[in-house]
């Protein structure tokens, strides 16, 4: 690949080589962060450039797509993979039924991009936004959330009871799967065969809503907005369908959202707040705070311990899991049980944690991974910070006080109690873990080659 030309193959990423400068913030955050290495420095004198393996693109090479490479980027040199224009397609055609789903980490910080401070909770002038783009229903994928965590804590309390292939480590974020695909592919059988929220969200969307509603399935098309560019690629993967259709059309970024709102002259900040359309927009605190570290966790932990006690929990908030430490480990006591629990959060922690699996060396039941240094509030979609900014503020910690308040104020804070999902389950999907829960929610992994040389 000539060092002028644009590496635009991957799913999730494009790379310009135009615009490098070299100032190698990608490789420094790619090899020593995230302990990757798919970019690096090659060349010498005129020759320099930022390359991969023998120059192949991105997605022939280790890349996970967690996209923090372009969080790090100063001039756009590298930038998510846009899926604007056939979104907008989609909207201007009357016979397809267009749903959009919003990620909790997109609400505290989209305002960021029209000038608000921050970690803003922007959720309700985000809706009205979007109705205004002309969306034919406007869903919350908390409401995935609740679903996931309602199918990964019954399997986690299924493995705890057998003792079968612990840890358990969560399968919410497409990059961690894809890294341990590709470098752990012997720790698979750890992974919860759980789909992420946005993609179970639009397995249901596709059945349950449009049997609900007599909207032929074929004609639904369902776009996620997400915090992440990893989730370009998750929901291209081949195991991400229901007999044959995916479960999510397309995935548009926070910055892509932005851009979509500003393209329609809508004037943002003058926005009125609306609701999300129901019954898909009704969702729990426990839903909210899987947008950072240790949010997974605690919302899996408030479901599991009624699950294995069927005693009422009364102190939900389960602070040891939380935090900027890049590992927390913490034993949680669940009746007579003791639940070891562990939480990493970046890739290069991530590889501690697998090293430990790996050698059966794991002194934790259930562990949660999430690809990107502070969770989702900081994904690769997200709102790019300069430098001088990131110096100044904690950006990581506005955004996830935000989401922690989103779950404080919420009226119902336990996802096994989100009525919405007690009415589906009892409607149509059955019992969680059951046959038709793993036909619509459950997906399996393969082992994934690291270069397509």
């Amino acid at each position: 690949m000539s060092s002028h030309e644009v590496d635009d193959k991957s799913p999730s990423i494009v790379r310009d080589f135009s615009k490098c400068v070299l100032c190698r913030r990608c490789v420094a955050t790619c090899k020593k962060v995230q302990q990757i290495g798919a970019i690096d420095n090659g060349g010498r004198g005129f020759e320099s450039c930022i390359t991969t393996t023998y120059g192949k693109s991105l997605n022939d090479v280790n890349c996970t797509f967690c996209g923090q490479c372009i969080e790090s980027c100063p001039v756009g040199a590298l930038h998510e993979k846009e899926n604007i224009a056939e979104v907008n397609e989609k909207l201007k055609d009357p016979n397809t039924y267009v749903i959009v789903q919003t990620a909790p980490a997109v609400r505290v910080a989209l305002g960021e991009e029209f000038g608000m401070k921050i970690g803003t909770n922007v959720a309700g002038q985000m809706v009205s936004a979007l109705k205004r783009l002309g969306f034919n229903k406007v869903f919350d994928t908390n409401t995935g959330a609740d679903f996931t965590i309602m199918e990964e804590a019954t399997e986690f309390v299924k493995r705890l009871k057998e003792n079968d292939n612990l840890p358990m480590t969560t399968s919410c974020c497409p990059a961690w799967i894809k890294y341990t695909e590709m470098e752990y592919p012997e720790n698979m059988p750890h992974l919860s065969s759980c789909k992420s929220p946005h993609q179970m969200f639009g397995a249901i969307l596709k059945s349950y809503y449009a049997e609900k509603n007599n909207i032929p399935k074929d004609s639904i098309y369902v776009v996620s907005v997400m915090p992440c560019v990893a989730k370009k690629y998750e929901r291209s993967r081949e195991e991400m369908n229901v007999d044959g259709i995916s479960d999510v059309d397309a995935v548009i970024t926070t910055r892509e959202l932005a851009r979509m709102i500003k393209q329609a002259n809508i004037e943002f900040t003058e926005l009125e707040d609306e609701e999300f359309d129901n019954p898909m927009g009704e969702a729990t605190g426990a839903a909210a705070i899987f947008g950072t570290t240790g949010g997974v966790m605690e919302a899996a932990l408030r479901t599991a311990y009624e699950l294995i006690t069927g005693k009422e929990l009364k102190e939900i908030d389960f602070k040891e899991v939380r935090g900027e430490k890049g590992i927390k480990k913490a034993v949680v006591q669940i009746g007579d049980k003791k639940v070891r629990v562990a939480v990493a959060h970046g890739l290069g922690n991530a590889r501690k944690v697998s090293e430990e699996i790996k050698q059966g060396k794991a002194d934790y039941d259930f562990l949660e991974v999430m690809a990107c240094p502070g969770g989702c509030v900081m994904g690769g979609g997200q709102p790019i910070k300069s430098s001088k900014i990131r110096r100044e503020v904690d950006v990581r910690q506005k955004r996830a006080k935000a989401i922690y308040s989103i779950d404080e104020k919420s009226a119902i804070r336990k996802s096994h109690e989100n009525p919405v999902l007690k009415q589906i389950y009892k409607e149509y999907i059955g019992a969680p873990g059951g046959h038709k829960a793993h036909e619509l929610l459950h997906t399996e992994y393969s082992k994934k080659a690291k270069y397509n040389i």
